[in-house]
Parts: structure tokens; C-alpha cells; sequence
């Protein structure tokens, strides 16, 4: 009896706890005792800091596999860009470098690297998790043109999966983001839930769906949803409405890549009068906020209009 009371006591610890285990390489992610998603930070493979794979409150994953691991499901599908990890944020012309389209087996002279700096605080709570990290962005010699500081909240809820990003850039020299739409915080998405030959369905805060009518449009949030296994799941980006030029444009792609991008108007509008860059000058400062929420149902059932409302308030 004794012993059957201490189990008990064991799950209940663990039920509605945020747990963050940092590694020499990836920080590791559970929430309500399991496992939520990975942060790699360090490694030979490691061109730019992702979170693999997102996984929904009830442990199904949402995220591509490939080409951090391979699996059965995606063994007959076309394994296009090789960049896009997880959930990621970088982008593909700062001073004429690219963060985005950078892996380590590329070949192309002009690539950028993402390295970590320092680990800062990471916290474990009843209710929330955080980590803490700063990054410099350099060229492939090791010179660095932007730091980045970074904090990522992580929520327990019964229902969904939620993390909060506060990013911060400083320009450690002048730094020209340019008008080019690979940018700047993306997703890649599971096949299944892919709109192209999937089940997914591409929706945003006004009302455009799919990637015909979604894809470089301004809207405050975007979903990309579908069903895996009978199971309705998705994911969901809300921009904050205090970010430069919010609401933000969606490089949201039925191939299963979804972005917000503040810097692609040309890129977007193919008006080429349009000019999306933006340059800092030596200590200027950029600081980006989203939430993603990985979620049940689609975007509708989900109520991601409502938690838009309650983030927007923040």
C-alpha cells in the first residue's frame, strides 16, 4: 500500500510540471511527464538552433523528422530542403550572408552560422519552464554580426502545447536585413499534414486559406492543420503586435513550410517599387515575439482567433 501511495505521489509530482534537462548538445523539454520537444543547440550538424520535433499534448508529433532522423512514414517522400529543421529562427540576407539556407554539408561561399554563446538560466516550474540562451550570428570564419538573446517560455495545459519566444538581435556592426523571402521564423511540417499531398488545410487570422490566397499575405496569425491517424492536430503562429511591421507576411508553403517574414515585400508583392529591408546600425536592436501553440482540432475548434485576443493583450 505504501509503496502503491508513493507511485501516486510520483505521478502527481509530475502532472502539470514543465521539465527542462540541458545537454552538452540539445536541452530536452517535458511537460506533465512527457516528452515535448528537444533544443539543439551545439554539434556538427547544428548550423542554426531548432526545436525538433513538436509534439501535441497527447504525444502525437507534428513536425518533419528528416533529416535529424529518419522514419517509415516519410521514407517515400521527397526530401526537399535539407534547412528546414523543426522550428527555427534565421534568415537568408543579413550583409549578404545566409542564416537560413545553411547546412553544414551546403556548398554555397555565402552562408552564415548561428553558434551558441552561453546557456543562461533555465528554469523548471509547476506551471512554466523557461530557457535562456544568447547566439551569435557570424560568417563561416567566426565573425560575428549579430548577438541574438533568446527566451523561450514553456506552459503546461492539459490540452495544448504552448511556448512563448522573446528574441532579441543587436547588431555588433551595421546589419542589412534583406527583401528576400526564405525568413525568419519557420516551421516545417509533418507530410501527413502537409497541404500538398496531405491533410492539411492552411488558415490565417482573416479568414484567407490554403497557400494560393495565404502565402505572402499580412495577417496576424496563421495555422497549418490536418489529420494524422483519425487524430485532428496542428499548429498555429501568432505574431505579436508589437513586432516590426505586424502584422507580419506569411511565407506559408502546402509543401509543409510555414514562416513569418517581416522583410519580404518585394519578395512577396513582386513589386519590385516595394522595399522590405531594414538596416541596424552598430548596437541598434530588434526584438521579435511570437507564440506558437501546437494544438487538437483545427484552427477554428482550437480557438486560436481567442488565444490571439488573450496574447495580443500582453
Amino acid at each position: 500500500m505504501r509503496n502503491a501511495f508513493l507511485v501516486l505521489c510520483a505521478a502527481a509530482a509530475l502532472y502539470g510540471q514543465v521539465k527542462i534537462v540541458p545537454g552538452p548538445e540539445k536541452i530536452s523539454i517535458e511537460v506533465g511527464g512527457k516528452p515535448f520537444t528537444d533544443f539543439y543547440v551545439a554539434g556538427a550538424d547544428v548550423t542554426k538552433p531548432y526545436l525538433h520535433p513538436l509534439r501535441t499534448a497527447s504525444g502525437i508529433y507534428v513536425t518533419r523528422m528528416w533529416p535529424m532522423e529518419n522514419v517509415d512514414e516519410e521514407k517515400d517522400t521527397k526530401k526537399d530542403h535539407k534547412h528546414q529543421r523543426g522550428l527555427w529562427f534565421a534568415h537568408e540576407k543579413v550583409n549578404g550572408l545566409d542564416f537560413w539556407n545553411n547546412e553544414a554539408s551546403y556548398t554555397t561561399p555565402k552562408r552564415g552560422k548561428i553558434v551558441l554563446k552561453k546557456l543562461g538560466k533555465i528554469t523548471n516550474g509547476k506551471k512554466r519552464g523557461s530557457i535562456a540562451a544568447t547566439f551569435d550570428w557570424t560568417d563561416l570564419a567566426g565573425e560575428p554580426l549579430l548577438t541574438e538573446q533568446r527566451i523561450m517560455n514553456f506552459f503546461d495545459d492539459p490540452a495544448l502545447r504552448t511556448i512563448d519566444f522573446d528574441i532579441t538581435l543587436t547588431a555588433i556592426q551595421k546589419a542589412t536585413f534583406g527583401d528576400a523571402k526564405d525568413g525568419l521564423f519557420g516551421i516545417r511540417m509533418r507530410p501527413v499534414l502537409q497541404e500538398d499531398g496531405g491533410t492539411g488545410a492552411i488558415s490565417n487570422a482573416d479568414g484567407l486559406t490554403g497557400e494560393k490566397q495565404a502565402w505572402g499575405k499580412p495577417s496576424a496569425w496563421c495555422d497549418y492543420s490536418g489529420e494524422i491517424d483519425g487524430h485532428k492536430v496542428g499548429i498555429a503562429i501568432l505574431d505579436h503586435p508589437g513586432n516590426p511591421r505586424h502584422p507580419v507576411r506569411w511565407h506559408v508553403r502546402g509543401y509543409g513550410l510555414f514562416a513569418a517574414n517581416p522583410f519580404g515585400l518585394a519578395a512577396f508583392t513582386n513589386d519590385k517599387s516595394m522595399d522590405g529591408a531594414l538596416t541596424l546600425e552598430a548596437g541598434g536592436k530588434l526584438r521579435f515575439r511570437y507564440r506558437v501553440i501546437v494544438h487538437a482540432g483545427d484552427a477554428k475548434s482550437a480557438d486560436i482567433a481567442g488565444q490571439w485576443r488573450k496574447y495580443s493583450a500582453k
